[in-house]
């Protein structure tokens, strides 16, 4: 019998649930034992899961749960050191050289445990079957656009909480935009979440010029990018990357105030935003890169839990079916997601 463990998140700000609780029930109608650990944040009642059939646990007891259990959460656990001897499905971040990621593999090789990671869960022509990227890609923007209408009023970019919904969210971006229209640029804007980002704007009024695979295929440098207002970075961080903003973009010319770096991976070696090197947090949403003028980034990493209901429900949706075939987890997007661990854990020195 599979048995999925959804864990609490243990991350601050972070209320957003990777399962529903009528995926739950389908997922024991198939006969699968599902545990829902007890969360005070999450954004779904923990009785909506206990009346769904699963068996309800205390949170953070996952580190005790049966050997055989799947680990199922979003963001990352606690990094403590302790050895991981579970499989685990969530977003490892550690495939790219971040420090925290390499930390995160030498944990499992000390445990023997597997990282099944949600990024590199992929079909066969290897794109991404569940994604929060349309969200990260909305809330991002809005989140930029708010710092960039505090930075011409002179102000510091205020703190940011949940929005009940995407309309509350474009709502409130309206009013402190007070009629101005700044331009923006996306790269990435064929994908979930630069469509996302290209919405939030021309919902809110912005001309948007959008870029993809085929304008940055030359490589750079890309002026254009210091041309704009606000620019928007969509690319998941790889190698091959090229770089979009470089470390002396402070030192020319530019109309360009906001960066909101929604791809996110700025101790990544391949981070193709060069003026800044630390992730925002909700509390301070952006860093200034440049004085004079102004440049401001943001880069929040877990902005799809601006609206943890809505991208709940939409990444719950596109997950179930995977979830579903957890019983082959070394087959199909399982196994394939093991292979880039099986790859990516054999350079573990220590």
């Amino acid at each position: 019998m599979t048995h999925i463990w959804v864990r609490a998140e243990s991350r601050e700000n972070e209320e957003r649930v990777g399962v529903l609780p009528e995926g739950v029930a389908a997922l024991i109608a198939l006969g699968a034992k599902v545990t829902v650990e007890k969360s005070a944040t999450r954004v779904i009642n923990t009785a909506d899961y206990e009346a769904a059939g699963a068996t309800i646990a205390p949170e953070g007891s996952w580190v005790d749960a049966p050997e055989d259990a799947i680990i199922f959460g979003l963001k990352e656990i606690p990094d403590d050191g302790t050895a991981l001897r579970h499989r685990h499905i969530m977003f490892g971040h550690a495939y790219k050289g971040q420090p925290a990621g390499q930390r995160l593999l030498a944990r499992f090789k000390a445990g023997g445990g597997v990282l099944y990671d949600l990024e590199y869960l992929e079909n066969t022509d290897g794109r991404r079957v569940a994604a929060f990227g349309y969200w990260a890609g909305y809330a991002g923007a809005a989140v930029s656009v708010l710092a960039y209408a505090a930075q011409q009023a002179g102000i510091p970019c205020p703190s940011v909480k949940t929005w009940p919904s995407s309309k509350a969210m474009r709502n409130d971006v309206k009013t402190a935009l007070a009629g101005a229209s700044p331009n923006a640029m996306v790269i990435g804007a064929l994908g979930r979440v630069g469509t996302g980002a290209s919405d939030l704007c021309e919902e809110v009024g912005l001309t948007v010029t959008k870029w993809d695979m085929a304008e940055t295929a030359h490589g750079g440098p890309f002026p254009e990018v210091l041309d704009h207002t606000l620019f928007f970075n969509c690319i998941l961080a790889r190698p091959g990357t090229p770089v979009f903003v470089p470390e002396d973009a402070c030192n020319g010319p530019r109309r360009l105030r906001v960066i909101g770096d929604i791809a996110c991976d700025p101790d990544s070696d391949f981070s193709p935003i060069k003026v800044y090197d630390q992730v925002t947090s909700w509390e301070a949403p952006v860093t200034r890169a440049c004085d004079t003028p102004p440049l401001d980034v943001m880069a929040i990493d877990n902005l799809p839990s601006l609206m943890p209901r809505e991208s709940s429900e939409d990444f719950a949706a596109q997950l179930l079916p995977h979830l579903k075939t957890l019983t082959e987890i070394d087959q199909g997007v399982w196994g394939r997601a093991k292979t880039y661990f099986d790859t990516h854990i054999q350079k573990v020195t220590t």
